[in-house]
């Protein structure tokens, strides 16, 4: 699923952030902008450009010395609704897993397309891209690492390909996404805009990102295949540790489960389009799914309770991240400075075209994502400064939005602070200087495309249905 592992680091990194926007109470002007209803989501407001005023000495705050840890709990109830559905969803997958049919389909469809390499790569691609498009899967991915190493060792080919053919369409997936309710969803939310609207967008930019990706991964496969010495991994000892493990059935129960589980996202995008569905309706749809899986297999109460708990207990980590994360904001809104700082931030893009503007995001995001590997935490650190940011340097609140979401998702496939990949190239043996090696060259071309998506996105968006 996403980024679940989430190393504590990131949370005292948060927490650190916490009592740097206290300090910075003290020294920065305090000041406001009036704001009105989004447009399109009159329960969400905007910064209104040009009526930014400093406040006077009267209404001037000081947050007592104490506040940062008030500004914790009260961050973790305006993020109520996004850490219920990390809960939420994150119980439910647990009980799909516990029947089984995630993991058989993942094997079963990794077995059927080992018969020669570009088709297990362009299998790989599309299967472990949507996995990420859709429910922000990644931690799935990782049993799958010794088998998928196997086969390309079977095929002369080394596991530096076999991550390739993992991660790179992980970080493609999460960078595009469509519905994942762990970034795209948590960012749409804050920017005001529609919950899964310009999915359609999306996918096609995963294809052609998809496309850069495979050529990639492709062209060093084959390159091994002709000289095994030019494998980044020529000296690690690959004799041991990856035996293929004992077929997992896919079922028909599991394959109705897998349908049940299909059709519900369908169902809630539907909803979302045509009926203004949130979170609330996001939650029944996976409870709805989560039971009739369970009823499927014929699930007790008491196990589906167990694994349910279980689910959620992973979950701890990127809930806590969230409500830290919303804490943030918080202590500058009650700081009155947030407002300040947007203002600081657009007057020094002021006189740079809204371009410009988007691919300075894109950068901010993918920097910052070296810090905070976590998604949903990212989201509501960046999401809201960059949301006002964007309208006021006349950047579409959409394109805000990619831009976190291409600056949080292409940079997950390299950054070494995510324990998800890290751990995953433990598992198949690869040190981190020649995933790295592999890696960065391809990270160039995906954010150069990136920016010239942005700037699209711009331009056109509104035809191909990235509206704010």
């Amino acid at each position: 699923m996403q980024k679940r592992s989430i190393n504590i680091d990131s949370l005292a990194l948060i927490f650190g952030f916490i009592i740097f926007a206290q300090l910075l109470s003290y020294v920065v002007p305090q000041g406001t902008f009036e704001r009105e209803p989004f447009p399109d989501n009159p329960n969400r407001s905007m910064v209104v450009a040009g009526t930014y005023e400093t406040v006077s000495p009267d209404e001037e705050v000081t947050l007592p010395a104490w506040h940062f840890l008030e500004g914790v709990t009260k961050g973790l109830a305006d993020a109520q609704d996004i850490i219920f559905l990390i809960f939420i969803v994150g119980g439910v997958i647990e009980v799909l897993r516990k029947t089984g049919a995630v993991d058989a389909a993942l094997h079963r469809s990794v077995h059927h397309l080992g018969h020669n390499p570009w088709i297990l790569i362009l299998g790989c691609f599309a299967m472990f891209s949507v996995g990420s498009f859709t429910i922000g899967m990644g931690e799935e991915y990782v049993p799958l690492i010794p088998i998928i190493v196997t086969m390309t060792l079977a095929m002369r080919m080394d596991a530096v390909v076999a991550m390739g053919m993992v991660w790179v369409p992980y970080g493609i997936g999460w960078g595009c996404a469509g519905i994942n309710p762990f970034g795209v969803l948590i960012a749409q939310n804050i920017a005001g805009v529609t919950l899964t609207s310009g999915w359609e967008a999306r996918f096609v930019m995963m294809l052609a990102f998809l496309a850069l990706g495979f050529h990639h991964v492709y062209r060093y496969a084959m390159k091994v295949q002709r000289d095994p010495s030019a494998s980044y991994v020529a000296d690690i000892d690959y004799s041991s540790g990856f035996e293929t493990p004992d077929d997992i059935q896919l079922t028909n129960g599991r394959i109705a489960i897998l349908v049940v589980f299909f059709l519900g996202l369908a169902f809630f995008v539907w909803g979302a389009s045509n009926h203004g569905w949130f979170i609330m309706e996001l939650n029944s749809i996976f409870f709805g799914i989560g039971l009739i899986s369970a009823a499927i297999v014929r699930m007790g109460p008491a196990e589906i309770s167990r694994t349910f708990l279980e689910g959620c207990a992973k979950m701890t980590a990127p809930a806590l991240i969230v409500g830290f994360a919303r804490a943030i904001a918080v202590v500058l809104e009650d700081g009155q400075i947030i407002d300040s700082i947007v203002m600081s931030i657009s007057s020094a893009l002021e006189g740079f075209p809204a371009d410009v503007a988007a691919i300075g995001m894109l950068i901010v995001q993918s920097l910052t994502n070296l810090f905070i590997p976590s998604g949903t935490g990212q989201a509501f650190v960046t999401m809201p400064i960059m949301s006002p940011i964007a309208t006021l340097t006349g950047v579409p609140q959409q394109t805000a939005v990619l831009a976190f979401q291409f600056g949080d998702g292409f940079t997950n496939m390299i950054v070494p602070t995510s324990a998800l990949v890290m751990g995953a190239l433990a598992l198949g043996k690869v040190p981190y200087t020649a995933w790295f090696r592999f890696v960065a060259p391809l990270m160039v071309k995906i954010l150069v495309l990136a920016a010239v998506f942005l700037v699209l996105s711009i331009h056109f968006g509104e035809a191909v249905g990235l509206v704010s």
